[in-house]
């Protein structure tokens, strides 16, 4: 008896076997509908249903900005102690690695230069990957009297906060949301535009003086960020939240 395979069902079926292959595991973004229907010379509406057949099976989803990604658990982030995010990676059964975009000793950033009250620093630029697949663009900021005895082999071997030579005595780390820029877009494996998380952390030693600036870049549907909020004095008031003009 011959059986009819409906055409969206057909792209379906091959869009699934790619997935599977792995196909779309380095940025865990597919292809956008135009160029999914240019591939397989389909209309929208039938790259559209064969989408939301992988949606119903809980292979794909899609998100405001991204398009349609493969399904999987956002990486969580502990925000109650100072930590590499190697380390946070390492405790979630995660495979991390880092590799360096650009090393250098530059001008400062008015921002840093306030922050750190230097002209000259240390710039390094990077991407952590989990599993593979870009998680962070990471940019640190030190002050070139630290800096100076590092390596870029240094910087890719091993975290800032493990090599600087002082002690430290904490951080202030700032969460807000943003558009992703077309350099970390690049990098991140995500359309220019799309939504990320941007945390900016203050790095200081034991007088509390900032050591460290660092601005770390998220994908917004690969990242989530965990806080532990005691009740203090039976006051239910937010703590750290501000408003942004």
């Amino acid at each position: 008896m011959f059986v009819r395979t409906i055409r969206y069902q057909m792209i379906a079926d091959d869009l699934r076997r790619r997935v599977a292959a792995g196909e779309f595991e380095q940025r865990g973004v597919l292809p956008s509908e135009a160029e999914l229907s240019s591939t397989y010379e389909a209309s929208r509406v039938t790259i559209r249903r064969a989408l939301e057949a992988l949606r119903a099976e809980g292979l794909v989803e899609s998100r405001q900005g991204f398009g349609w990604l493969v399904s999987g658990e956002p990486l969580r982030q502990d925000l109650s102690r100072l930590a590499t995010l190697e380390g946070q990676l390492a405790a979630a059964g995660v495979r991390s690695e880092r590799r360096i975009v650009s090393f250098g000793f530059v001008t400062a950033p008015a921002r840093v230069r306030e922050l750190l009250n230097e002209r000259t620093v240390l710039e390094v630029r990077r991407t952590n990957l989990a599993d593979g697949r870009p998680f962070a663009v990471v940019t640190v900021w030190c002050p070139e009297e630290l800096g100076s005895s590092l390596s870029r082999d240094d910087v890719a071997r091993a975290s800032f906060l493990e090599q600087l030579g002082v002690g430290l005595g904490g951080a202030t780390q700032t969460i807000g949301a943003d558009a992703a820029s077309e350099s970390d877009a690049a990098l991140l494996g995500v359309p220019a535009g799309s939504p990320v998380l941007v945390a900016e952390r203050i790095t200081r030693n034991m007088d509390g003086r900032p050591v460290l600036v660092s601005e770390h870049v998220f994908p917004a549907h690969r990242t989530k960020f965990t806080v532990e909020l005691p009740v203090d004095d039976g006051l239910l008031n937010p703590t750290g939240m501000r408003l942004v003009d």
